[in-house]
């Protein structure tokens, strides 16, 4: 019989590029009968695209969605209803809930990017580092909306295949789409292209670094 699980995911601090990846190692454990993600609804984020995932509003405030994703977890964890949580975070601050859940005898599940420090990773039963757990998506899907309109957007300035600069990306990008970087966990372009080396690839630091799409990661 599958184990029952709830999934939280920490909206301001993991992208929704990262759902797909985050469904699949859930179905790979058991059985989700709950999927939420915690963040400030109010602002704009790929989260708002995604199905299967009921949007929690935290409000604003300083660490609004930690105080909130812990409060619904012990809540969750007291119901008797469910065997393992899945906690989809970089936040080192989840590490007090981590531990009291498997002090409940619940199995955690952790989730997050490379950030994400060792008290947290040792804190859970288990921890996978999204990313890295799947290193070349497998559908098309796995590509989100935002990485398609990068992808074409290089395409579209790109000369002989050399890509565009990188420091053009951002006002290209807010001209076409009205999208500004700092909405997702990364905050900037380098931190987001270079999450997705499977996607992108970039030039080292500098005035002139390029960034160039990889075809092969975009193939359905």
């Amino acid at each position: 019989m599958s184990k029952h699980i709830a999934v939280l995911v920490d909206g301001d601090n993991i992208s929704a590029s990262h759902a797909l990846e985050i469904s699949r190692i859930t179905q790979e454990n058991g059985l989700p009968r709950i999927r939420r993600v915690y963040m400030d609804a109010k602002r704009p984020s790929l989260w708002h695209e995604v199905s299967g995932f009921r949007l929690i509003h935290s409000g604003s405030g300083k660490n609004a969605t930690d105080l909130l994703m812990s409060i619904d977890a012990m809540e969750l964890a007291l119901s008797g209803k469910l065997e393992s949580f899945v906690i989809a975070s970089s936040d080192g601050d989840f590490t007090h809930l981590a531990q009291r859940l498997r002090e409940y005898g619940l199995e955690v599940i952790g989730l997050g990017d490379q950030k994400a420090p060792h008290a947290l990773r040792e804190a859970c039963t288990r921890f996978y580092q999204l990313g890295a757990v799947c290193a070349v998506p497998t559908r098309q899907g796995d590509v989100s909306d935002l990485d398609r309109k990068i992808r074409d957007m290089i395409a579209k300035h790109s000369q002989k295949a050399r890509g565009i600069r990188l420091n053009l990306l951002a006002p290209w990008m807010h001209a076409e789409h009205k999208i500004r970087i700092s909405t997702e966990p990364e905050r900037n372009w380098r931190g987001y292209l270079a999450a997705r080396p499977h996607l992108f690839e970039l030039d080292p630091k500098g005035p002139e670094a390029m960034v160039r799409f990889k075809p092969d990661g975009f193939a359905a």
